[in-house]
């Protein structure tokens, strides 16, 4: 069986022991786990079994449905629509699928609520900083002066087009994009499907957990692990419909004058983000976990603090750089 195709396993006790966190299945119940390779990283679906359940049309349907996301989304690929964009939306405006314009709304009222530490029109500063597909160096000031990047440059119209101020601007949905499919997916198995209890995780760092498997009202039990101390955990969360996203640059990253500079970078100038070493966020959708983890992780506590005091149902669990606990805001 090849890589693209879904597999299932029937599975206990620790789910998953690679990335951000670990999923804990509930030790009385044996679940199903829906596995498949797609946008260049590990999805799978867990879901409690029963007899009648029939996973492998499940996971079919679920990874139909993230194939045609992975077609919209990614900037591997020439033919996605993200692609499309960042080639013509400069020359004039540019239809976009409702599902996508609506997740394209969600990126630019976040960027306005975390003072712009969320920005997804940071494509060709990637490309400057060799993220996209390298090599990976620190570019020269002048290479910085020229790349033009900030969602400043991108206007949503209400006829749900899409255009580009100035030519040179690339959107990269990466730091929300998984977060989005997990939502879609998370939708399709309670419509299609009728699975009221599940928990889907997309890569090392998103997931989003539906029901409570346990059946006492606590939901899924993640345990979110210290970015470097692999074995350690900082923080125990329950998630019932809820979602998780984690931020740090534990595994991409640049060794510039003895320091290392990570992935994810700030928006307001250029460089790489530090005085965060993780920065996890739960909320409503995996798409706000998703950007919300990049803002905080860029911006900081008091970008969080603030953004939690004002925001019900996010909650933030940010490791300083040098710190020993993690700090927890908005609980």
């Amino acid at each position: 069986m090849s890589s693209r195709e879904p597999t299932s396993q029937l599975v206990g006790d620790k789910v998953n022991r690679r990335g951000f966190f670990d999923l804990t299945a509930p030790r009385e119940i044996a679940v199903v786990r829906l596995s498949r390779r797609a946008m260049a990283t590990g999805w799978e679906i867990v879901l409690p079994w029963e007899r009648e359940t029939a996973p492998e049309p499940i996971a079919r349907d679920m990874y139909e449905l993230l194939d045609r996301l992975e077609s919209q989304l990614t900037v591997y690929r020439d033919d996605s629509e993200v692609s499309r964009f960042n080639r013509q939306a400069a020359r004039g405006p540019v239809k976009v699928e409702p599902g996508l314009f609506e997740l394209l709304r969600l990126v630019e009222q976040i960027h306005g609520e975390t003072d712009g530490c969320f920005d997804a029109a940071t494509g060709a500063l990637i490309k400057a900083w060799g993220f996209f597909k390298g090599p990976r160096a620190v570019p020269s000031s002048t290479r910085l002066a020229q790349t033009i990047w900030g969602w400043k440059h991108i206007e949503l119209r209400d006829d749900r087009t899409l255009k580009y101020r100035i030519p040179g601007v690339e959107i990269n949905l990466g730091s929300i994009g998984k977060g989005y499919a997990l939502d879609r997916l998370g939708e399709r198995l309670a419509r299609r499907w009728k699975i009221r209890t599940a928990l889907l995780h997309g890569g090392s760092s998103s997931l989003y957990a539906i029901g409570d498997p346990h059946g006492n009202g606590r939901g899924w039990v993640v345990d979110i692990r210290h970015p470097w101390q692999r074995d350690r955990v900082m923080h125990r969360v329950e998630l019932r419909n809820q979602a998780l996203g984690t931020s740090a640059a534990t595994f991409q990253y640049i060794e510039h004058e003895g320091r290392k500079l990570g992935h994810v970078l700030d928006p307001r100038n250029g460089w790489p983000a530090s005085g965060i070493a993780s920065a996890s966020v739960i909320a409503p959708t995996a798409a706000q976990a998703d950007a919300l983890s990049t803002a905080f992780y860029v911006g900081g506590v008091e970008l969080a603090r603030r953004y939690c005091s004002e925001h019900n149902g996010v909650t933030a669990v940010l490791l300083p750089e040098g710190a020993d606990s993690p700090l927890i805001l908005g609980e």
